[in-house]
């Protein structure tokens, strides 16, 4: 049994990489072999080639090419023989597919195919909660004096709605792609653990309530790895 673990927020500079890192190291421990799949390697891993070429291109990915690439990931995975695959921001794609300019419609009939094609690898979310009013200016901390009004920017050219032209606002958008994420998760068959206030959290904490989370399936990939 093969488990893909994608780590979602509900802000960057909320701790995703961080409880990636922390979970990888956790699994390994268990004797799990794990691939730790980090946020920028959808544009350097092969199976994600034709999504690099579209978003270069265009900036902006097709759903087709998101869902075609996502099944050779699959694959890879099933032929690699990892027992866990940790996925930092990559599926289910929903921040992608708003910033595209698809309603909850669109996107909930994109989960339908996407799920189908996860079924291989046992899905499930962790996504971590919290505000983005507070994890947006640690993210600039960590990342430097420039990156918010480079994020803001970004939101604000691809045109997302509710629109996007300063922190505040940013913030407002960051809570209905929050609430898109965990509606669409939710009505597919994916396991799902949210860590609530994970903002408000240290990293050793999030970590152990990610590990109590994950027990019921990282106990299955356990006996069969």
């Amino acid at each position: 049994m093969t488990v893909l673990i994608s780590v979602w927020g509900a802000s960057p500079g909320v701790g995703k990489s961080t409880l990636c890192a922390g979970l990888s190291l956790w699994l390994a421990d268990m004797g799990l072999r794990v691939d730790h799949f980090r946020e920028e390697e959808i544009l350097t891993r092969p199976q994600f080639a034709a999504v690099a070429e579209d978003f270069e291109a265009t900036g902006m990915v097709k759903p087709e090419t998101l869902i075609a690439a996502t099944a050779q990931f699959v694959d890879s995975i099933l032929v690699s023989g990892d027992d866990v695959v940790i996925a930092d921001a990559l599926v289910p794609f929903v921040p992608s597919l708003l910033a595209m300019g698809h309603g909850e419609e669109t996107i909930d009939a994109f989960m339908t195919d996407l799920t189908q094609v996860l079924a291989p690898v046992c899905p499930v979310m962790v996504f971590l909660d919290g505000n983005a009013e507070v994890a947006l200016p640690r993210a600039a901390r960590r990342e430097g004096a420039e990156w918010l009004d480079q994020y803001i920017g970004k939101l604000a050219r691809y045109e997302v709605s509710p629109p996007v032209a300063d922190v505040a606002s940013a913030v407002t958008y960051l809570l209905h792609e929050r609430a898109v994420t965990l509606g669409t998760v939710g009505r597919k068959d994916w396991g799902l653990v949210v860590i609530e206030r994970a903002d408000e959290l240290p990293p050793d904490e999030v970590l152990r309530v990610a590990q109590r989370g994950l027990r019921p399936w990282m106990g299955s990939a356990a006996e069969h790895g």
